[in-house]
């Protein structure tokens, strides 16, 4: 029998914040998927990593997929 794959697939989400035209901040919303093997990484995920919609490299931190 085949063994089941123990990564699971998170979300990293972008930190940025982009301001509208009213003058609110707002997370840009750009994402990115990534798999993580809890057993050896039990903690979340944190990646530096380029969002285009702000053009910077930015911080990214894992959130659930739904």
């Amino acid at each position: 029998m085949a063994k089941k794959n123990a990564s699971l697939l998170v979300k990293l989400v972008s930190t940025a914040t982009k301001t509208t035209k009213t003058g609110e901040e707002k997370l840009t919303g750009y994402f990115c998927v990534k798999k993580r093997n809890p057993k050896n990484l039990p903690k979340k995920l944190e990646f530096r990593k380029y969002d285009p919609v702000v053009r910077r490299h930015v911080l990214f931190k894992e959130e659930k997929l739904k």
